[in-house]
């Protein structure tokens, strides 16, 4: 369900359009010390290039050969290959150590050839409307059914039926035009994170349309935005104007929605005074309130803006892959 594999398929759209032949191969069932997990998705081309990986590097080479062996046209001019197929690599200690599979991996796959990819335009169209997806395909026939999916659920394969599910985008909303939110934007950027900006503010705002950051500002007050915006769980909401009257609004929507994460820039005591304000005139419950991450970051001593948005970023990424959270032990420095 990551962005990575949407990426893959709009690569894998675009080949076809173009007239290239594409197989897709997706992990199925790992053992040992797989590179790649369950779902990750590979597309290659005809010609041998190829988008997303299966397993780190280690036995792309050999799924390229084998691409390439199985579009060679036979006398009707079909691709050799018209069913999708399973293939298993490292099943004996030679195997694993000629694919370079560390402490005897074994992956098993799913290759199939992209003959229709109507249902590719689909997924992504559904796919950006912040919908989840179910991607159904059956071995014996290769015929692909979409269908709606629930949160938490996951790829599954029976040897006949792999269903594999697919999610939006992540994305992460800013609260503030400033020198730290660009840094913050820059490096949600390298993570494939859609990147908003929110800050009514126009002499804050010009700077973003200076900087060669691939951010969209999102005009409007900052609650306003965040309340039509509707966050959904791939939804991330950073506060970083330092200003109450920017902040706690917007704060005070998000905290009420369904986004992942939610922080704010601020001291401790800060924090203390914005919960304080939140719960007394907005009637913020303590469990609402529970879900703000302030200071925000992780404590890393971080003192420069460009520290202070990795340990932004971090604490997001670690909140999205729900692994637990260290308690902060000091507050993080704000420049002025």
């Amino acid at each position: 369900m990551e962005s990575l594999d949407l990426r893959v398929l709009s690569d894998a759209l675009n080949w076809h359009r173009s007239g290239y032949q594409v197989t897709l191969v997706t992990v199925v069932e790992t053992w040992g010390s797989a590179p790649r997990p369950p779902g990750a998705l590979l597309a290659v081309r005809d010609d041998g290039c190829v988008s997303g990986s299966v397993s780190g590097g280690c036995v792309e080479d050999d799924l390229i050969a084998r691409t390439r062996a199985d579009f060679e046209l036979v006398g009707n001019g079909t691709p050799a290959m018209a069913t999708p197929a399973m293939i298993a690599y490292g099943v004996s200690q030679e195997e694993a150590a000629r694919f370079g599979l560390p402490c005897g991996g074994t992956l098993r796959l799913v290759q199939e050839p992209l003959l229709d990819a109507g249902w590719i335009v689909e997924l992504l169209s559904r796919t950006a409307s912040h919908q989840l997806v179910t991607r159904t395909l059956s071995l014996a026939s290769g015929v692909v059914r979409l269908s709606d999916a629930v949160r938490g659920q996951t790829m599954q394969f029976d040897g006949t039926t792999l269903t594999t599910v697919f999610g939006p985008k992540w994305r992460l909303l800013l609260i503030g035009a400033g020198q730290l939110s660009l840094a913050v934007a820059q490096i949600a950027n390298m993570l494939d994170f859609e990147v908003l900006v929110c800050d009514p503010r126009e002499e804050y705002a010009l700077a973003l349309r200076a900087d060669p950051v691939n951010i969209r500002r999102i005009e409007g007050m900052p609650d306003d935005v965040v309340r039509e915006m509707n966050p959904d769980p791939h939804t991330a909401i950073v506060a970083l104007t330092h200003d109450p009257k920017l902040d706690d609004m917007a704060l005070l929507e998000a905290l009420r929605s369904n986004a992942f994460y939610v922080g704010a820039l601020g001291s401790r005591r800060n924090q203390v005074n914005r919960k304080s304000r939140l719960a007394e005139h907005f009637d913020l419950s303590d469990a609402e309130l529970a879900r703000l991450h302030g200071p925000v970051g992780l404590a890393l001593g971080s003192k420069t803006p460009a520290e202070i948005a990795v340990s932004i970023i971090a604490e997001i990424i670690q909140v999205k892959n729900s692994t637990p959270i260290a308690t902060a032990t000091h507050a993080i420095r704000v420049p002025a």
